[in-house]
């Protein structure tokens, strides 16, 4: 994780209403947009070292949106007697409430609003999480069993429609911590099961998105651009999520294979990409399937990846280089830590790095994401 300085952040930034000094969620909130960028820039170059000179600037969008882009949301939930229901985020063992968060759409601060008026008390309504996604919310309750649902009456419903909700969902889930979801307990509360996104993609209540669609747009056309799919190229994309990517690949009349954990992501990426197979499971356990569906795929052979931060799984890569040997392939990371480590086994094994693209999907933080493009030149 980057280490920052205090001595880059000023204290004479205001902060937007709203924004809570100690919430740990917004490292950056005191830097200008051009000091954000720079650290982030100077972070990717020394922990991607040996390829800096590849990197290419930092894609970001305009001071105007870096607040109220979010539109997934995780937050804990705790009932006081003093204060009534609390939504926000743990700094060591407190509970720093952030109802009026300005990175968050302007729903998930309605929605907060709402429930925090009419939620029925402690014990009675066992509240541990409010997740949202895009248009989806679901509250996560540990328990079993919920006894009474009479306040979904008193929620304003015009208007948190007209601010862009869809659909609401409950989840009993008495040992939800580290793991939010659980195969069973949900129960759609209002409105729509599935929603659609900025893209178009059909999505549900525990959906992956990218932040900030415009510029994941410009990240998969750089990716589109570099891997120059055809409709006589075979195109291995693991780690799919609901298939924004599998859509573009497909459209191409390509052979088309998509590896993806999330049961609901599947499902959803199925709508989305008709035309690609697509397999549920880890993509190291995967691998047979894998195998097989690479000895039909004629060359062109193109490889795409979103691993999570942990990146490639061992086994994932060691097919990749050893047995699949793609032309290109594209990476989009979220941990230049992971990146770095996978990069350097690409690169022993015959591949070079062409380009380090750098997108800002998470103003206001340190998070950044990087695409890397490399070519197969041994």
């Amino acid at each position: 994780m980057p280490v920052f300085h205090d001595s880059v952040a000023d204290s004479r930034l205001a902060l937007p209403p709203g924004c809570e000094e100690r919430c740990p969620g917004c490292t950056h909130r005191r830097f200008t947009a051009a000091a954000s960028e720079a650290q982030k820039m100077d972070w990717l170059r020394r922990r991607l070292a040996p390829w800096a000179e590849q990197l290419q600037p930092l894609a970001t969008v305009a001071e105007a949106e870096r607040w109220s882009y979010r539109r997934k949301v995780c937050l804990s939930v705790v009932w006081s007697d003093a204060a009534g229901w609390q939504f926000g985020l743990w700094r060591r063992d407190e509970l720093i409430p952030i109802p009026d968060c300005p990175v968050h759409g302007g729903l998930i601060r309605a929605l907060v609003h709402s429930l925090m008026k009419v939620l029925p008390l402690q014990p009675q309504f066992p509240l541990a999480f409010f997740v949202q996604s895009g248009a989806q919310a679901t509250l996560i309750v540990k328990t079993h069993r919920v006894t009474s649902l009479d306040w979904l009456a008193e929620l304003p419903w015009d208007a948190l429609t007209a601010g862009g909700l869809e659909g609401l969902w409950l989840h009993r889930h008495p040992a939800a911590g580290r793991r939010l979801f659980a195969r069973n307990g949900w129960q759609w509360l209002w409105g729509e099961p599935r929603s659609r996104d900025a893209f178009g993609l059909i999505y549900g209540p525990t959906a992956f998105q990218q932040l900030i669609p415009a510029l994941y747009d410009r990240a998969l056309a750089t990716a589109e651009a570099f891997l120059a799919p055809t409709a006589a190229s075979g195109i291995a994309d693991l780690y799919c999520g609901i298939g924004a990517s599998l859509m573009r690949w497909a459209a191409y009349d390509a052979r088309v294979i998509g590896v993806e954990l999330g049961g609901e992501a599947v499902d959803c990426a199925r709508l989305n990409a008709p035309g690609a197979q697509i397999l549920r499971g880890k993509c190291a356990d995967r691998i047979p399937q894998l195998r097989d569906w690479a000895q039909q795929s004629a060359a062109p052979r193109l490889l795409y990846v979103n691993p999570p931060r942990t990146g490639l799984e061992s086994e994932v890569l060691g097919w990749a280089v050893n047995e699949f040997r793609p032309e290109r392939l594209a990476y989009l990371s979220c941990s230049a830590g992971t990146l770095s480590r996978d990069l350097s086994g690409l690169a022993g094994a015959g591949y070079a790095v062409e380009a380090l693209h750098p997108y800002d999907f998470f103003p206001q933080t340190h998070h950044v994401e990087t695409l890397a493009l490399l070519r197969r030149i041994a």
